[in-house]
């Protein structure tokens, strides 16, 4: 593989992962922080599901501390203070998560959304705004309607979002993507695998992701050379 090829991240996450979100950003600066060099290989993300509570119902009534505190068995005052941590490091990557409007719900529409506008090549974009509705603006990303005005928002075809989704069209994919999980042993996201060969678990800083891409690019020169 001549070091001019693009390097391939694939990424397991949930849109409903608030570390996902933190991890998409501390990604995003550790490319930024690589490609400087006019030398660097392009690289090229690809996002996969992941479900971390699949038996959610699409309408759930309560919080996001009652969830937590439900789901965990945590008191609900550890629970706030969790938040207010998540919260605090969001911020410092420019996220204004809003853990109070969160509308807690099934995911795996919006997971199938996602492979729809992979689809027609809008993946990074649907990504992002799922993820924007979901921590930051209180949005609901379960349910059909909702999801296909968010893929308008894109440039993606409502009717024809609401047709796929009604449809189950890319619920394989997504099932595909969770046995793939499996197979590499992913028990929590957000992970990412960089060139099919390394394992980045969780929301590292921007500077371990510049690190890994900077020797895998120096492995290519070697292997090269």
């Amino acid at each position: 593989m001549s070091d001019s090829e693009p390097i391939k991240i694939d990424i397991w996450s949930d849109v409903a992962c608030p570390w996902c979100y933190i991890g998409k950003r501390k990604l995003e600066n550790g490319i930024a922080a690589y490609s400087e060099d006019p030398d660097a290989a392009p690289v090229v993300v690809e996002y996969h599901s992941f479900e971390l509570s699949p038996d959610t119902p699409v309408d759930f009534e309560g919080s996001t501390t009652s969830y937590l505190a439900e789901r965990k068995g945590m008191p609900v005052a550890q629970v706030e203070q969790m938040l207010d941590r998540v919260t605090g490091i969001a911020s410092d990557v420019g996220l204004d998560y809003d853990f109070d409007t969160v509308k807690h719900t099934n995911t795996v529409k919006a997971h199938q959304l996602i492979h729809y506008a992979k689809a027609q090549g809008k993946q990074l974009e649907a990504k992002e705004r799922l993820l924007k509705a979901y921590f930051v603006e209180g949005r609901h990303v379960g349910r059909v309607e909702d999801l296909a005005d968010l893929a308008a928002e894109i440039g993606l075809d409502r009717d024809d979002v609401v047709r796929s989704l009604e449809a189950d069209e890319f619920l394989a994919a997504v099932h595909a993507d969770q046995q793939q999980a499996v197979a590499y042993g992913i028990q929590g996201v957000p992970f990412f695998v960089i060139d099919g060969r390394y394992g980045v678990s969780g929301a590292q800083d921007a500077s371990v992701f510049e690190q890994v891409l900077t020797q895998v690019a120096a492995e290519r020169t070697e292997v090269g050379a």
